[in-house]
């Protein structure tokens, strides 16, 4: 029977999403207690060592984080365990660079590099709102914090716009038809669309029905659906790809495509080099020294290097009488 918390854990238990290799060891790096669950976050190691490459080593991670170099939310962290998770703003100061944790569209987190600007808010979801004691009333959010005094319209599955700075509540997005989402859990994750339609079903689970901007159609739990903007126009930069998942025929012809854009870049790379005419002087033959080549005559001859005047000099043997 075990006896205390656990601080350890198995490569191979590890998340899938930390995409980390089955035969790089044993042991994964345990998260920390923290604002996100275990298996929805990203520990600030994997982020440095695995996906930015800002360190090679467990020990050159934490050389980086005990120098607090890295801040989450604005509020440096010495913990290379530390859970980052969904919506979570990362900043690194001495490098001048700003990561958001958001989904791609096959569930794997993206570390999306944002502006300054952008920098300095995030989007939480609203759990739940109760009344306190006192009858003050607040509201709990999906990385772990509580605001008291909200605004009275705020409720549950709402999306409030947070300053990290000022620590205040800018604006709110209400979970209504029409505004935009991206889905954080379940089959669709990663996913973002408008919401269409809400089913109620009174005893179980509300399911919400969403449309991407290519028009397919997309149901999950109300739980997994987490408002980013009004209408079609989103409070926050997307990666790549902006929510859209792509079949797999889709991808293949991305890829040829973009293949075939290399190419031709390439190819007209190579034709802007210039090319020696036949009024200049000829180049230099490719033969190496001491391997024997063959005259338009059929003759063999060797290639032979005499005194070095800028050029090789192919010196034909005399035929025997």
């Amino acid at each position: 029977m075990a006896r205390g918390p656990k601080k350890h854990l198995k490569r191979i238990n590890a998340p899938r999403h930390w995409m980390l290799d089955k035969l790089g060891g044993v042991w994964a790096p345990r998260p920390s207690s923290g604002p996100h669950k275990l298996r929805e976050c990203l520990p600030l190691i994997i982020m440095l060592r695995n996906r930015l490459k800002y360190a090679l080593t467990r020990r050159e991670v934490l050389a980086i984080v005990m120098q607090k170099l890295i801040k989450v939310d604005g509020k440096v962290r010495t913990d290379m365990c530390f859970p980052a998770g969904f919506m979570d703003v990362i900043s690194i100061d001495r490098v001048h660079e700003h990561f958001r944790l958001l989904y791609d569209t096959k569930g794997r987190f993206v570390i999306h590099r944002i502006s300054d600007a952008e920098a300095k808010y995030k989007l939480v979801r609203v759990r739940e709102r109760f009344t306190g004691k006192g009858g003050v009333p607040y509201i709990s959010t999906h990385d772990g914090r509580t605001f008291r005094y909200p605004h009275p319209e705020i409720h549950a599955n709402d999306t409030v716009k947070y300053n990290i700075e000022t620590h205040e509540l800018l604006e709110f997005v209400k979970f209504e038809i029409g505004n935009l989402a991206m889905v954080t859990g379940g089959h669709n994750l990663g996913r973002v669309g408008l919401i269409m339609r809400r089913e109620r079903h009174p005893g179980s689970f509300e399911i919400i029905h969403l449309k991407d901007a290519v028009g397919h159609e997309f149901s999950t739990r109300i739980g997994n659906v987490f408002c980013i903007g009004k209408g079609s126009k989103s409070l926050i930069t997307l990666p790549r790809g902006k929510g859209v998942r792509k079949s797999i025929l889709e991808e293949q012809e991305e890829r040829y495509r973009l293949e075939k854009q290399k190419a031709a870049s390439v190819a007209a790379a190579v034709g802007k080099t210039p090319v020696v005419k036949s009024k200049d002087k000829a180049k230099a033959p490719t033969a190496k020294p001491g391997k024997t080549t063959t005259d338009k005559a059929g003759k063999h001859k060797k290639v032979k290097h005499t005194s070095y005047t800028g050029s090789f000099s192919l010196p034909v043997k005399k035929a025997k009488e």
